[in-house]
């Protein structure tokens, strides 16, 4: 699959089939997450896949979305910031952010290329998750990720908003770009 069609197709799954997906699947899935870009090189995101049973109802009930609970595996993503702290004082807790997000853009494009699916939860009890997969605290939970096959891949289509209400021209609000002149070539 093209990296177009990956970023196309990609959606969230809330029902998965009974079918379990191969785990090094999925361990080349989140490969692909080292090679988002990172501040000064200090990677910060963690992934842990998990696939014991009573791990995955606890962390169902940590989501309070049922759903999360079909899936024969999640995956959660974590970040020490500790390295970038160092390095980049204040502006640290912003590069965590921004490296968790590109990891696991990267992460979500090669699940949907592989013909997997998953949903971004992003809403958890924080402690609640630490407790069941004895993550540290110098660690923060960034988001879980239900992994499985869709059950039905006659999704209804989201509409996706025009690039014209999210594009602006050198200034916030300007929406059209600047002509050039002939003088200026």
């Amino acid at each position: 699959m093209d990296l177009n069609k990956a970023i196309n197709e990609r959606h969230s799954t809330r029902k998965f089939t009974s079918k379990k997906p191969d785990w090094r699947t999925i361990l080349e899935c989140i490969d692909s997450a080292r090679f988002a870009p990172m501040a000064g090189n200090n990677y910060t995101a963690k992934f842990i896949l998990v696939d014991d049973r009573e791990k995955i109802e606890k962390l169902t009930e940590a989501c309070q979305q049922p759903f999360v609970g079909e899936a024969h595996y999640i995956v959660v993503v974590c970040s020490i910031k500790r390295g970038v702290i160092n390095a980049y004082g204040e502006q640290a807790e912003t590069f965590v952010r921004q490296q968790a997000g590109a990891a696991i853009q990267n992460f979500l494009l090669r699940l949907t290329e592989e013909g997997l699916a998953t949903c971004w939860i992003g809403y958890f009890a924080e402690e609640q998750v630490r407790r069941i997969l004895k993550i540290p605290s110098k660690a923060q939970v960034e988001a879980l990720f239900p992994v499985g096959y869709e059950f039905e891949k006659k999704h209804a289509k989201t509409e996706k908003i025009d690039l014209d209400t999210i594009m602006y021209f050198d200034i916030y609000g300007n929406k059209r770009m600047k002509r050039i002149t002939k003088q200026e070539v």
